[in-house]
C-alpha cells in the first residue's frame, strides 16, 4: 500500500500510527480493527480469583474493564502485569503444559475500530523474515500465535507436523504475513517504509491539541526491466498523528565488543554473514577455525551450523557453563535437544590453559588445547573475553585470571545481542529509557512505560506508547499484553471524547468504518465461495 494513495492522508490527522510491523504491531492492529475480546458465555478459567472477577461484568468487553483490577494477584513468567493477564486469558495454565481452552471469544465490532497505520521496513512479520529459516524457534508453537488464528491449525493446512511442538522462523514469518491477510488488516499496513523522524508539533489552531509528525521514506517498485528486475524508488512521506506507538523491536543494530580490530573484514556480527560464507564455499572442512563469541541462542545456532560443516569452532563467552543465568541452563532438555547438545559441548570440551611461565604474569603466546572428547573440532573458552582481533586473523582471548590465548581463525562471529534503531527519535530515544544516561536496550535499559497503559513515561507529549522488546518483552507470548494495554487505553480515551470529537476525526472514523465493513464483507463472501 502506497502512503500517498491513502484517503486518510489528505491533511487529516491519523488517530494512531504504529512504527513496526512485527508481531507487536500486527496484534495491536488486530485489536484496533474492531476485533474485540469478551468472556465467552459459560466459559471458566482455572484461576478461581480471575474467573470470579471476569464474571462480575461479563457484558463488558475486556477492553472496557478495569485491567489493573483483573491483574491483581496474578503471577507468571513476565514482570509485566498486563502480559501475565492476557497470556493467562489466551493460554490458561500453559506453563504447566496444559491445553486449557481460552475463556475468551472474539467478536468483530467494526464500530469499535480506531483508524491507524502500521509502518514497517519489510513485509508484515518484521524481523522474523530475516531470521534463519531451518532452526526451530525457542518458544512452543502456540506461544507464537496471535489471537483469532491457531498456529497449529494453520500449519496442519500446510501439511507439516509440528516437531516437538515447535516451528521454524520461516514458518512463523509466513504465519504472520498470512495472519494480516486472513484478518483483512492489509489496508492498515504500509510496508517498505523507513521512519526518519518523530516530532511533537503544535497545532495551528488556538486551543486545539498538539500532535505527532512522522516523516520518512517509502520504497516503491518501479518499472520492470528486461531482465525481470525492477527499479526501486524512495518517496518521502509525512503523517500527522494523535498517537504514536513504538513497536520496532530490537534486532536492528548488532551489539559490538568495542575492541581493537573489530572492524576488520573477517569479523562479522550476524548469523547471515556466516550463512553467506557457507553458501559461497568460503568456509568448508579445510578452513581454519571459526571463532564464535557469545552464549545466546544465535551463537548456539552458529556453533551448530559450523560444526555441521566440519569446520573447527572456537567458542568464547564470559559466563561459566554452570551459571544459572545462561539460557541453556533454563531450557528443558526434551524440548530443546539441539541446544542441550551445544551446552554439552561447552561443558565437556573446554580449553585447558597451560600454566604460565614463572617469569611472566601472562602467557600471550599460548595455543588452545583440549581434552579428548566426542566433539572433535570444537573448543569452548568459558569466562573469557576478546582482547583484540589482528589483521593476520589471529584473535587474542583473555581469561578471568588474565592469562591470554591466541587463536588463528578464518572468520570471527560476534553474536552478543542487538540494539534497537531509534534514530528517528532525539538522541536515539535515550531520554525515554529507565536510565537516561544509557542507550535503549531490551534487557538492561528498556523504555519506561506505565505498566497498565504502555504510555511512555518520559514522552515529549501525550499519546506516545511503546511495546514489545523495546519495553523488555522479548517473547511473542507476552508482548500481546502491551497490545491489550494500548488498545484498552485508546478505546477508553475515545469513549471519553464521545460527542465532543472534532468533525475531521468523525469524518475519518466514518471513512474507516465504511472501508472496514466493506473489506470484511468481501472477505467473508470469498470464504463462502471457496
Amino acid at each position: 500500500m502506497d502512503l500517498d494513495d491513502k484517503e486518510v492522508l489528505s491533511g487529516e490527522i491519523v488517530p494512531v500510527v504504529i512504527i513496526g510491523n512485527g508481531p507487536s504491531g500486527i496484534c495491536l492492529s488486530y485489536l484496533l480493527s474492531g476485533y474485540t475480546p469478551y468472556l465467552s458465555p459459560g466459559a471458566s478459567h482455572p484461576n478461581p480469583l480471575l474467573h470470579s472477577k471476569l464474571g462480575e461484568q461479563p457484558h463488558l468487553s475486556l477492553l472496557e474493564q478495569d485491567l489493573e483490577y483483573l491483574c491483581e494477584g496474578l503471577e507468571g513468567r513476565s514482570t509485566n502485569p498486563m502480559a501475565v493477564l492476557f497470556d493467562s486469558l489466551l493460554l490458561p495454565d500453559s506453563d504447566f503444559g496444559l491445553d486449557y481452552t481460552s475463556p475468551l471469544e472474539w467478536r468483530f465490532e467494526p464500530e469499535r475500530a480506531i483508524p491507524h497505520l502500521v509502518l514497517g521496513k519489510g513485509p508484515p512479520g518484521g524481523a522474523w523474515h530475516a531470521m534463519e529459516g531451518s532452526m526451530l524457534t525457542l518458544s512452543l508453537a502456540n506461544w507464537m500465535e496471535l489471537p483469532g488464528l491457531k498456529l497449529k491449525d494453520w500449519m496442519r493446512e500446510k501439511r507439516r507436523n509440528v516437531r516437538n511442538d515447535r516451528a521454524t522462523p520461516a514458518e512463523i514469518a509466513s504465519y504472520y504475513q498470512h495472519y494480516v491477510s486472513q484478518m483483512s488488516l492489509e489496508q492498515s499496513f504500509a510496508c517498505g517504509t523507513t521512519v526518519s523522524s518523530v516530532t511533537r508539533q503544535l497545532s495551528s489552531q488556538e486551543g486545539a491539541p498538539s500532535y505527532w509528525r512522522v516523516t520518512g521514506l517509502q520504497r516503491r517498485e518501479g518499472e520492470e526491466l528486461g531482465d525481470g528486475s525492477s527499479v526501486s524508488d524512495e518517496v518521502p512521506f509525512s503523517l500527522l498523528a494523535h498517537n504514536v506507538v513504538l513497536a520496532t523491536g530490537t534486532h536492528d543494530i548488532p551489539a559490538r565488543l568495542g575492541v581493537e580490530g573489530e572492524s576488520l573484514p573477517f569479523v562479522c556480527h550476524s548469523f547471515w554473514e556466516l550463512e553467506a560464507a557457507i553458501s559461497s564455499g568460503e568456509l568448508d572442512q579445510t578452513s581454519d577455525a571459526v571463532l564464535v563469541v557469545g552464549a545466546g541462542l544465535t551463537a548456539a545456532d552458529a556453533v551448530l551450523a559450523t560444526h555441521h560443516l566440519n569446520t573447527p569452532v572456537y567458542h568464547a563467552f564470559r559466563r561459566s557453563v554452570t551459571d544459572p543465568g545462561l539460557i541453556f541452563n533454563q531450557l528443558p532438555k526434551v524440548l530443546y535437544p539441539e541446544y542441550h547438545k551445544v551446552h554439552q559441548m561447552m561443558t565437556q570440551q573446554q580449553h585447558q590453559p597451560t600454566p604460565p611461565p614463572q617469569d611472566h604474569a601472562q602467557n600471550a603466546d599460548s595455543t588452545p588445547s583440549s581434552p579428548p572428547s566426542s566433539y572433535s573440532g570444537y573448543l569452548s573458552f568459558p569466562c573469557h573475553r576478546v582482547v583484540a582481533f589482528r589483521p593476520d586473523r589471529k584473535c587474542i582471548l583473555e581469561s578471568e585470571s588474565g592469562q591470554r590465548t591466541v587463536v588463528q581463525v578464518s572468520k570471527a562471529l560476534v553474536l552478543i545481542g542487538a540494539h534497537p534503531n531509534l534514530a528517528f527519535l532525539e538522541d536515539n530515544g535515550r531520554q525515554l529509557g529507565v536510565n537516561t544516561k544509557e542507550p535503549i536496550t531490551c534487557r538492561r535499559n528498556p523504555i519506561e512505560v506505565d505498566p497498565f497503559t504502555s504510555k511512555v513515561v518520559a514522552a515529549e507529549g501525550p499519546g506516545m506508547y511503546a511495546m514489545g522488546p523495546l519495553v523488555g518483552e522479548n517473547f511473542v507470548r507476552f508482548l500481546k499484553g502491551g497490545a491489550l494495554a494500548i488498545a484498552s487505553d485508546l478505546a477508553k480515551r475515545h469513549k471519553e471524547v464521545g460527542e465532543g470529537g472534532d468533525l475531521a476525526t468523525d469524518t475519518l472514523m466514518d471513512k474507516w468504518l465504511d472501508r472496514q465493513t466493506t473489506t470484511q464483507t468481501e472477505a467473508r463472501a470469498c470464504a463462502v465461495d471457496s
